[in-house]
């Protein structure tokens, strides 16, 4: 398997070098997690799993020195916010946040107790930090989002299926939407594909908007990445197959489990560098004085079987550039 680096902006946490680290004290420290999904979902646990090893890397093994307090909150928003409101009452040293409405949750809460997320959109216009190179307040981390991936996600789609027409850009009505479809438009004009805006809430929209689009020949789907997307997977994998339609998708476990393929920002790799800042602020750090760092890993998984259930021949420049093929 090949990785391809990308820096952009800020670097990474992981860049830096390691400096010797200070005795720890005996007063174990106590960590709050919330996590949207469920943790019986295949997808977190290698994400759980890395975060706890890179910890212990570092020096912080759950049950000797620290205590970590993982809470799942599904797609509920409203399970969100009780769950933020529990994990300050815990009065944890610090807490972890992945997605922007878990941080914001979070933050809403407490602006005395460090945040770091691990995944957010926009948090300089979501009013999450101040600035990205001194974020101010309690709050910095990890943001995962690159407005161009747009237009990427429709360039891969169209070198897998030259012949596509038309591309639905499926989402949950978000502020995060909003950073992707300019690209994809603008990439949709310039190569004639018809772009159709695809907002959706729910199983049977979903189900509605790729029925139509395999009516016809020439359609293809644009997943743009969210929690509600990621949860909803399998009736999206699911259609896309029954109505050949070939599909993109942002988030890795889409090709894993059956999607034609994925492009985007590896988040076991982000999990793992949200350890490094906890493990700073744990040490004396503030997180006023903490970069918020840009993507910089980014991963192209292809399913060569699902694409042979399409009908569709991978280029081999494309399958010699991918960091995994699934036979």
């Amino acid at each position: 398997m090949r990785r391809r680096q990308f820096i952009a902006g800020l670097g990474s946490a992981a860049a830096w070098p390691v400096v010797a680290r200070a005795q720890q004290g005996d007063r174990v420290r106590r960590i709050g997690v919330l996590l949207p999904g469920d943790e019986n979902d295949p997808v977190a646990k290698p994400r759980v799993s890395a975060f706890t090893q890179a910890l212990a890397d570092l020096g912080w093994t759950d049950g000797r020195n620290v205590r970590v307090d993982f809470r799942w909150a599904g797609d509920d928003t409203n399970r969100i916010r009780a769950l933020a409101h529990e994990l300050v009452g815990l009065q944890p040293d610090i807490i972890l946040t992945n997605g922007t409405a878990a941080t914001i949750a979070v933050q809403q809460e407490t602006r005395t107790i460090p945040i770091i997320f691990a995944a957010a959109s926009d948090p300089v216009v979501r009013g999450i930090v101040a600035r990205l190179d001194r974020p101010g307040g309690n709050v910095t981390g990890f943001v995962i989002l690159e407005a161009s991936l747009g237009g990427k996600w429709l360039e891969l789609l169209l070198e897998i299926a030259p012949g596509l027409k038309r591309a639905a850009m499926m989402f949950i009505d978000t502020p995060t939407a909003s950073v992707y479809l300019p690209s994809l438009e603008t990439a949709a004009r310039a190569r004639k594909v018809v772009p159709i805006i695809a907002p959706v809430h729910g199983d049977a929209e979903i189900e509605t908007t790729i029925n139509d689009l395999g009516r016809q020949p020439g359609g293809g789907l644009v997943i743009i990445p969210d929690g509600f997307m990621g949860l909803h997977r399998a009736p999206i994998i699911s259609a896309a197959a029954r109505n050949n339609v070939p599909a993109v998708y942002a988030q890795s476990f889409f090709a894993r489990e059956g999607g034609l393929l994925s492009y985007g920002i590896d988040q076991v790799d982000i999990i793992r560098h949200a350890a490094t800042y906890i493990d700073r602020i744990l040490r004396g750090a503030k997180p006023a004085e903490l970069s918020v760092q840009l993507p910089t890993k980014f991963e192209l998984i292809i399913n060569l079987k699902t694409a042979k259930a399409l009908g569709l021949t991978i280029p081999e420049m494309l399958l010699a550039t991918a960091d995994e093929v699934i036979q």
